[in-house]
């Protein structure tokens, strides 16, 4: 029987293969990916493939699409079921598996999935999806052979591996938000073994996400983490997004932490150990983090926005911690060097539980800076690209300081302020970020008049941010 098979256009991304259940996702695109990855492996010498899959309610039929792929090209399947992205990930490391794919919607609304994958050891992205669907359509997959399915619980493995790195010297109280996410029941586990009082909102795992969407960079969706950790009077509030491979804090005073902030918490801490160690942030972040990064004694190196182009960067250079300002972190110290929220938790939560401060404090302590939130204006996906070339292009004519690592992040007297074109989504994200309110107007002035020269009209209303 002959294969091909074509994806809708939008699903293939770089991180990722994602899009609508039943509009621009089916089972048929399941199985597809498991006919021509399960290909992929098996031209690689290699058969065994670990699977999991999220909460929502289109994964289990997904999954058992993708699963009858993977079997139909010789696969060896370990299904691992239902959890967080990390547990996949950890499966992957510590199983002999010669890949790994996720069934998940990540942060995305409910009528969403996709799929996450691994080669070896290493994030499948890129080119690597955009060769997959090439060979999709073109029916370029191994003779039809038969594989074979086992279940494998690794959860009770996943959870003492996590364990065996915690190291706080006092009980804390702590209120965690699954956001009725992935990471439910292994979070259930988890506080069972960590010493101190642990209070866990929206715990049961439900596709529907009835309480808020899981994003935890979005400050809307912290309000009831927020308002419990204010009642419980805790040390701490954890948020985690649908898969877990990505945190948000909240203080003891129900303050927001960014990613870019509790990052500085975390490289204090792992920059013990690693002294000169390079610490990798996204264009993103804020100049405070890198600044401090390199006060605590570590190498602050700015990096492109994307999990899989980070944890390429830290393999390549040996760098012991990362992370992102959407809550993506990533421990190369102890741990194996994927993000995940669970093992990032137990790990700041130590910091936390040695210190003689409060998160509050830590927070205060920080230099203040204004910034805009992450700013997104549409722009055609023909176009997104261009639009941040011609900006680069002109801002260099003019003498301007320029980073073009992921985009265009420009440094003035003011401070500094950065446009680049998303790698999912048709628009352009920026930010800025200053010292004062009026260095922050003159960067947002400079940004929307290179916008404009590019004929693009920004709305810059509601975007200061104390940080």
């Amino acid at each position: 029987m002959s294969f091909s098979h074509k994806f809708h256009t939008s699903s293939l991304r770089e991180y990722d293969i994602r899009g609508i259940v039943g509009e621009t996702l089916h089972e048929a695109d399941a199985f597809a990916i498991g006919r021509v990855f399960g290909s992929i492996v098996a031209e690689a010498g290699g058969r065994k493939i670990a699977v999991g899959r999220d909460g929502r309610l289109s994964s289990p039929s997904l999954e058992a699409a993708l699963i009858k792929g993977l079997m139909a090209s010789g696969a060896e399947v370990i299904s691992i079921g239902q959890g967080p992205t990390p547990m996949l990930y950890y499966a992957a490391f510590t199983e002999p598996t010669d890949g790994a794919v996720m069934v998940t919607g990540s942060h995305n609304p409910s009528n969403y999935n996709g799929f996450k994958m691994m080669l070896g050891k290493k994030p499948f992205f890129g080119q690597d999806i955009l060769n997959l669907g090439k060979r999709a359509a073109a029916g370029e997959v191994v003779a039809a052979a038969e594989g074979s399915v086992t279940q494998k619980d690794v959860s009770a493995a996943y959870i003492a591996r996590i364990m065996q790195d915690w190291d706080g010297e006092k009980k804390l109280n702590v209120v965690w938000d699954n956001g009725n996410g992935a990471a439910g029941d292994v979070l259930a586990e988890l506080v069972k073994k960590l010493p101190g009082r642990h209070k866990v909102l929206n715990g049961k795992i439900d596709g529907t996400f009835p309480a808020h969407h899981p994003d935890p960079t979005v400050p809307k969706n912290l309000e009831q983490l927020i308002d419990a950790v204010r009642k419980e009077g805790a040390d701490v509030g954890v948020a985690f997004d649908g898969d877990a491979d990505r945190i948000g804090l909240v203080d003891n005073e129900g303050n927001i932490l960014f990613g870019d902030q509790f990052l500085i918490l975390m490289a204090r801490d792992v920059l013990r150990e690693h002294p000169g160690g390079t610490i990798i942030a996204d264009v993103k972040a804020s100049q405070v983090l890198f600044d401090e990064v390199a006060k605590a004694g570590g190498k602050p190196l700015m990096w492109k926005t994307g999990h899989s182009l980070i944890k390429s960067k830290m393999a390549e250079l040996g760098s012991p911690l990362a992370g992102e300002m959407s809550g993506h972190i990533f421990y190369n110290d102890k741990w194996y060097g994927f993000d995940d929220a669970l093992y990032a938790a137990v790990r700041v939560l130590g910091v936390i539980a040695r210190s003689h401060e409060s998160v509050a404090q830590f927070r205060a302590s920080l230099p203040h800076v204004v910034n805009t939130p992450e700013l997104r204006f549409d722009c055609a996906e023909d176009r997104k690209f261009e639009v941040v070339k011609e900006v680069a292009a002109r801002l260099k004519a003019s003498g301007e300081t320029v980073s073009d690592t992921d985009g265009v992040r420009v440094n003035t007297e003011d401070g500094w302020w950065l446009l680049r074109a998303s790698n999912t989504q048709a628009v352009l994200v920026a930010r800025a970020e200053s010292t004062s309110e009026a260095g922050l107007s003159r960067l947002k002035s400079e940004l929307a008049g290179q916008l404009a020269a590019s004929g693009l009209a920004p709305d810059f209303s509601g975007a200061n941010a104390g940080h």
